[in-house]
């Protein structure tokens, strides 16, 4: 166990001075609590836990705090609305609370997965936490570089433990838990990949019976790829304009650029149905297509057994290629995710198939063209449409879950007094005000509760969503993936040449299954992953896997069947009724 010191010469002083005078413990006890009266006061509010409660929650983390007083600690996230709530206000109220001074810094997620990739290999400690995607819980499983929450719990962090937090609270844990049922992560935020419309748009009358007169059935939410287009070539090609203004029927992405690799990973091929079945990731094989046996990679490509040049794939491919340059804004193949991201808010896109939720807090200001007067959105979020590959039992899109990680390089006491702070910022004192500041819910109580309610009118179906039992469908990447940062790397290169035409899809698809089996061949010749380290499949006649059942899939005779839709309100009364 780590020794108990103070760290600064200012504390000493003080803390003797307070002795000297007969009030050591009872004015920095004070102290504290009064700091914990005032946050509790005038900013964490509301919360599913009264005022004494909360109260109760924070004299256990002053008391928890004692032993680490003084120290300065350093934790590091990628930049979203949430995180910058955590680093601007929750770092300052747990370093008032507690005495640990606390520093969050915030940056790109690539500068996020780099120092992390960079402590990983090198043991020197760059930060005391990370809150890193849950994403990376394939490669935190097996390179064994990260301490599981639940080893912690039951180990040295048993003492340093909140009573109150409550993993069964947590709607993504099963997304941080690794194959062997420990938990390696602890979620801190997480959105949603979804479907956006302007659903006034879609209740015009005028557009309704057009709509209805070419396609032979009704304008509504899309529950399948075929109604998505019908819907895209309509806006694009036979309605062109709406209020004076030119508008298209899909938005999208396409310049080469590390963003293009999200937007496939992020899970382009479980909505087409490329994958097998299963939750929260698709077994043997993810959405990614890569097969695993025995928790063991064993190829990517259809010749191994893999998914991610098979059929399904290949014509998810094609689907984006085709919608964005038939439907989208022509600058949108030159766009990257951030120049994309803010367009639909502009006015004049009817719906986007590939939308996250992280958006809502920008989609929801005051004054947009896609605002009402009052306040409520004239857009609305929903379920994915569904590819022809797709079965039921499968999982139908992703969802990000930044979750707080640490590491074993990190010397036990900094990563203890890091573990407090991380407790902080999803504790239930304060987790129902950062939800309603960042919009990336993470306990069931917070979505459930009163003040969600109220606030539901204005946030576009996003309370409705994760209420109904549609959300266990969407998930992030899985264990199936050995090593994220090396395999992610590779998907935005090879999607860049099917986006930009120098390749068909199956030619970009062929090369990218190809990297990443060599990339998997690479860490089964080093044997650096001493747990479920890829093996890998010799290659056979494709022919062989796509009889089997299962992914990968053989190519449907008919990729476009008839287009579905259902009206937004029954969808809501359809979660209703199964909730």
């Amino acid at each position: 166990m780590f020794e108990n010191k103070n760290n600064t010469r200012h504390g000493m002083a003080l803390t003797a001075l307070l002795t000297l005078s007969g009030m050591a413990g009872t004015a920095w006890a004070d102290a504290y609590e009064d700091a914990a009266k005032k946050w509790i006061e005038s900013e964490f509010n509301p919360s599913t836990l009264s005022a004494e409660e909360q109260m109760e929650e924070l004299r256990w983390f002053i008391k928890a705090a004692e032993p680490f007083r003084g120290m300065e600690i350093n934790v590091a996230s990628e930049t979203i609305t949430t995180h910058e709530y955590e680093s601007k206000t929750l770092a300052r109220a747990f370093s008032e609370i507690t005495g640990i001074r606390l520093r969050h810094d915030l940056m790109q997620e690539g500068d996020v997965v780099e120092k992390l990739q960079t402590q990983m290999q090198s043991g020197k400690n760059i930060y005391d936490g990370y809150i890193n995607d849950s994403d990376l819980i394939g490669t935190h499983f097996r390179y064994g570089k990260a301490v599981a929450i639940s080893d912690m719990i039951e180990g040295e962090a048993k003492d340093y433990t909140l009573p109150t937090l409550d993993l069964d609270d947590f709607i993504g844990i099963s997304f941080t838990t690794g194959p062997d049922g420990k938990i390696y992560q602890l979620p801190v935020q997480q959105f949603a990949n979804l479907y956006w419309f302007r659903a006034d748009w879609f209740e015009r009358p005028e557009l309704k019976a057009q709509f209805r007169e070419i396609y032979g059935y009704d304008l509504g939410v899309p529950v399948n790829w075929s109604a998505y287009e019908d819907i895209a070539e309509f806006f694009s090609k036979h309605v062109k304009e709406i209020d004076g203004q030119r508008v298209y029927g899909h938005m999208d992405y396409g310049k080469k650029d590390p963003s293009l690799g999200w937007r496939f990973t992020d899970a382009w091929f479980s909505m087409a149905g490329a994958g097998d079945k299963g939750l929260p990731n698709g077994l043997p094989v993810d959405e990614w297509g890569i097969r695993v046996e025995d928790c063991h990679p064993v190829g990517s490509s259809v010749a191994r057994g893999g998914a991610t040049n098979g059929p399904a794939a290949v014509f998810a491919t094609q689907k984006y290629v085709d919608w964005m340059r038939e439907y989208a804004p022509p600058e949108a193949q030159g766009m990257t995710f951030s120049e994309s991201g803010p367009v639909p808010a502009q006015g004049n896109i009817a719906q986007q198939i590939f939308w996250y939720t992280a958006f809502t807090a920008d989609m929801t200001k005051p004054g947009l063209p896609v605002v009402n007067e009052d306040g409520t959105p004239k857009w609305r979020m929903a379920p994915s449409p569904k590819g022809p590959y797709w079965e039921e039992g499968m999982k139908l899109g992703y969802q990000d879950a930044g979750s707080w990680t640490f590491l074993d390089s990190t010397p036990e006491k900094r990563r203890l007094a890091a573990w407090l702070y991380a407790q902080f910022t999803v504790a239930k004192t304060v987790s129902l005000k950062k939800t309603l500041v960042g919009l990336t819910p993470i306990r069931e109580s917070d979505i459930n509760s009163d003040a969600m309610t109220e606030a539901a009118p204005k946030l576009g179906g996003l309370v409705e969503f994760y209420r109904s039992p549609a959300r266990v469908q969407w998930t992030p990447t899985g264990t199936n993936v050995p090593d994220y940062p090396r395999l992610a790397q590779l998907w935005w290169q090879y999607i860049a040449e099917a986006a930009s035409g120098d390749k068909t899809p199956q030619e970009a698809l062929d090369g990218l299954a190809e990297a990443q089996d060599s990339m998997m061949a690479r860490l089964e010749r080093a044997n650096v992953q001493p747990k479920c380290g890829p093996k890998m499949n010799e290659p056979r006649d494709p022919e062989y896997w796509l009889s089997q059942p299962g992914a990968p899939k053989p190519k449907l005779e008919n990729e476009k069947p008839k287009g579905q839709t259902v009206s937004y309100d029954e969808l809501i009364k359809s979660w209703e009724k199964e909730s």
